[in-house]
């Protein structure tokens, strides 16, 4: 119990220390594992609230779907609810094939279903606002209505004719919004669709009245709910009919996230790399404290094992808070994020073991890999040398200082502060290059042409797929150059607070504060300006294994901006610190040097 106290008052009394770093650690792992959880559980999410529709609208095991009407179609589907599979059905029922147009002008393609107004025991569509189908007016589908923005009340144009909104529900016998049509007319493709509900006389007269397309449907409750394929195989072959189970369904709701899961784990991975370089740079920076640390905790007798425990143990900490709040985070904006059209109703379950497990070794791997170096060193130094722990004195080569005394006075000092912290450059440029990946995967989702969900592929009521997947990829680029913000000007305040002495040397030789500022400036920039060259390529590249066969690159002025603007960005972070640091007066920086 006395190791356990010790660790515990000597981490506490290091994250009073050092708040900005704790604080920078927790919300870097916190963002990671949200990011990582999200992604992951996009698809038990999905399910999960396809279910949830499915039990409360009583929704078929099987749609039945015929491209035809008449008696002969009619007699076809009616033949299937003698199948001794079968122990429910609601049907046959017409499809009508229209176009909706709202009192604002916008116009999109709708299937209308002609219901009975009391619904039977399968496909009993969960009203949401209003009140169920009666004659003269209209049931909109939920998702459907929020695209057109439309409520109950308000009125819309179906093939010509006024109806006013009685009511908004939402099924699970079609998939959600825009795939409501299902099949086309004839049984062939459809166009994106609404879903609207009429009764059967009012369906029928607007079919007949503008001689519109009509199809038929039959919604089947199978004994064994999991025998879907088993009787769509025994029932195929004897008719022209299209069957389109639950499981189906469920996956047809995923094809809107098809892209989802990609940009939130990778960005999550890149989000973890940009936590792992920025809380490394940090702990470099404390890498002789931390060691003088461990030489005088030798020094009153602890061990190498209990130095390791109290160095790493505060990191751990942090990240699996930092692990807590993310997968809160996840759980809390999984339904909004995995069901974009409001087509579906429920509550996202919890988040499956599996998830929880890696997005906590997610967190454990970035406390870990960012402070493992100077763990090791803290341990591995003897206890003298570890008190006289002094800054690392660079090799002289006479060659490389005769080739920069050539330079300009900035110039040379950025140089030299890079050339002294090749591990710290390489880290700066890694930094760069995946903030300029995430640019150049926006900027090529931004790029694409899509075809909106309005009449005739018209954007006035837009691709909520592309849409969907933009505003994830702006969230997490925006977290990403969040992050790279807050390391670059973690890279310049710890440069500037470890090369303090030859800044100062620097300075009464003759180098001006405004040259000083200028070089640790220059020594980000150096860094950056690879990772933002091969930032672009990497983008690029990683974007081939998940986009389309037609998708397009973006403008080659788009990438160069990019590139340009992440530099100048590095350059605008860098002043206000490297400013702050170059005004620090000589005497006092050499005094604590010597101190």
């Amino acid at each position: 119990m006395g190791s356990i106290v010790l660790v515990v008052r000597l981490v506490l009394a290091d994250v009073r220390r050092h708040t900005v770093q704790a604080v920078m650690l927790l919300l870097a792992v916190t963002v990671a594992t949200a990011t990582m959880a999200l992604g992951l559980s996009l698809g038990g999410v999905s399910d999960a609230l396809y279910e949830q529709t499915r039990a409360a609208t009583a929704g078929p095991d099987v749609v039945a779907l015929s491209g035809d009407t008449g008696p002969a179609v009619t007699s076809a589907l009616a033949s299937l609810t003698d199948a001794p599979e079968v122990i429910a059905h609601h049907g046959p029922y017409r499809i009508v094939y229209a176009d909706l147009t709202t009192r604002g002008s916008t116009s999109s393609p709708v299937v209308v279903h002609g219901f009975a107004e009391r619904p039977g025991a399968v496909n009993r569509p969960l009203v949401t606002s209003g009140h169920w189908v009666r004659t003269g007016g209209t049931v909109l589908e939920r998702g459907f209505a929020t695209a057109l923005g439309v409520g109950v009340g308000d009125r819309v144009t179906i093939a010509g004719r006024s109806y006013p909104v009685v009511g908004i529900a939402v099924t699970a016998a079609t998939s959600i919004y825009p795939w409501a049509a299902q099949i086309g007319p004839g049984g062939g493709p459809s166009d994106y669709s609404g879903l609207a509900w009429m009764t059967r006389s009012d369906a029928r007269t607007l079919a007949s009245s503008r001689d519109l397309p009509v199809t038929s449907a039959l919604d089947l409750k199978l004994r064994d709910p999991a025998a879907t394929e088993a009787f769509r195989d025994a029932h195929r072959a004897s008719t022209k009919i299209n069957f389109h189970s639950w499981q189906f369904k469920a996956a047809q709701d995923m094809v809107i996230l098809r892209n989802s899961q990609p940009i939130l784990v990778v960005g999550s991975w890149l989000l973890s790399f940009l936590a792992i370089t920025g809380v490394a740079a940090l702990a470099a920076g404390r890498a002789v404290e931390q060691t003088r640390r461990a030489g005088l905790l030798k020094a009153v007798g602890a061990t190498p094992g209990l130095i390791a425990t109290m160095l790493l143990t505060e990191y751990l900490v942090l990240a699996l808070a930092g692990d807590a709040l993310g997968l809160v985070i996840a759980r809390l904006t999984a339904p909004a994020v995995a069901s974009p059209t409001a087509s579906r109703i429920g509550e996202a379950a919890g988040l499956t073991g599996a998830t929880v497990a890696t997005a906590t070794v997610l967190a454990v791997a970035v406390a870990v890999l960012s402070t493992l170096r100077p763990t090791l060193r803290a341990m591995r130094t003897a206890t003298v040398p570890a008190l006289a722990a002094t800054a690392h004195q660079p090799r002289h080569r006479p060659w490389l200082t005769a080739l920069s005394a050539l330079l300009p006075t900035p110039l040379l000092l950025g140089l030299r502060l890079t050339a002294r912290r090749p591990g710290r450059a390489v880290l700066q440029a890694c930094s760069t290059a995946t903030t300029v990946i995430a640019i150049v995967a926006l900027l090529t989702l931004y790029a694409q042409t899509e075809r909106g969900y309005g009449l005739g592929g018209s954007s006035a009521l837009p691709n909520l797929r592309g849409e969907h997947d933009r505003q994830l990829m702006l969230a997490v680029t925006i977290l990403l150059i969040a992050l790279a913000v807050v390391n670059t000007i973690t890279f310049t305040w710890t440069t500037a607070i470890e090369a303090r002495a030859n800044m100062a040397i620097a300075r009464t030789l003759g180098a001006t504060p405004g040259q000083i500022s200028a070089g640790l400036s220059i020594a980000q920039l150096l860094p950056s300006l690879p990772g933002a060259v091969m930032g672009v390529p990497l983008g690029l590249g990683l974007l081939s294994l998940f986009a389309a066969r037609n998708a397009v690159d973006p403008p080659f002025s788009w990438l160069l901006g990019a590139a340009l603007a992440t530099l100048l960005a590095t350059v605008a972070l860098t002043a206000l610190p490297a400013r702050l640091a170059a005004r620090r007066p000589v005497a006092q920086a050499l005094s604590a040097e010597t101190a």
